[in-house]
């Protein structure tokens, strides 16, 4: 809901709280002083008002704010019916690149079909994650079953090209976890994001283990400030100035474990930062 729907929904809602208070009010005394007031005739007229009040805010309210709300209800659909029409173009252009890659020899081709591709790649991830949060705002997420090892190594797969030097340790179980799968993976891949842009630029390592219902992402790097740790998942808060982005990784990566119970610290040492996840409460026993 916009600002200036909800402030006309107070507004509205408060001049037809006051008035069907002043009302009842008003036909309550009347009542009460043509039955003559004892505690019997107080509490069967008090009892009729309070139940005529309550009968006429309803309708009032119905009758107001159905418009409100149907003009939300049209937003919804247009935006679920818009995301769906945005991925026909972006899977067509990641399907005819596929095919065009089998045909071109020529390096030059090949360069800005590269360009096209990884440009293609971007959109589809932005069109994703515009995808997940409008639905994580107008819809209700449905939890599912999916497999720790399963998100480990898509996520890994997306930073292959990304990671350079850094060698990538990987030491998990495979449980199958239940939670919200798309935030899940979201939240895993800024952590592996974060774990790369902080890393060491040569001979850089990442460890990802999992022990004692505990995933612990483990980096090479800086040790962080201890005073930082307090704001680290802060929105926009970025510890090396230095680095691309806008802060926001951590504060979602934060965010996402907090409504779904999961427990996250950072233990920093002279080695590198470990961010250690307790994933007890979603584990699918």
């Amino acid at each position: 809901m916009s600002y200036n729907k909800r402030k006309n929904f107070i507004i509205t809602n408060s001049i037809i709280v006051v008035f069907v208070l002043l009302l009842s009010l008003f036909i309550n005394f009347y009542l009460t002083t043509l039955v003559g007031f004892t505690q019997d005739t107080f509490f069967v007229v008090t009892l009729t008002v309070l139940i005529f009040g309550l009968v006429l805010y309803l309708l009032l309210s119905k009758t107001i704010f159905d418009p409100l709300f149907k003009s939300d209800e049209n937003l919804q659909k247009t935006v679920k019916e818009t995301l769906h029409e945005l991925n026909i173009p972006i899977s067509t252009i990641k399907l005819n690149t596929q095919m065009l890659e089998k045909k071109i020899t020529d390096e030059k081709a090949i360069k800005r079909l590269n360009r096209i591709k990884l440009a293609s790649n971007e959109l589809l991830k932005l069109y994703e994650d515009m995808e997940y949060h409008i639905k994580k705002e107008i819809d209700r997420v449905d939890l599912s079953d999916f497999s720790l090892n399963d998100i480990i190594n898509h996520s890994l797969e997306k930073f292959d090209d990304l990671k350079k030097d850094i060698k990538i340790e990987v030491d998990i179980e495979n449980i199958t976890l239940q939670s919200d799968q798309n935030g899940f993976q979201k939240m895993i891949d800024n952590l592996i994001s974060n774990a790369l842009k902080y890393n060491l630029e040569t001979k850089g390592l990442i460890k990802i283990t999992y022990e004692n219902k505990n995933l612990t992402i483990f980096n090479t790097g800086k040790e962080i400030d201890t005073k930082n740790l307090f704001v680290i998942f802060d929105k926009f808060f970025q510890e090396d100035k230095t680095k691309t982005g806008f802060g926001l990784g951590l504060f979602m990566v934060k965010e996402f474990c907090d409504k779904n119970k999961i427990a996250i610290k950072i233990e920093p040492t002279k080695e590198g930062n470990s961010f250690i996840l307790s994933l007890k409460n979603i584990i699918k026993e």
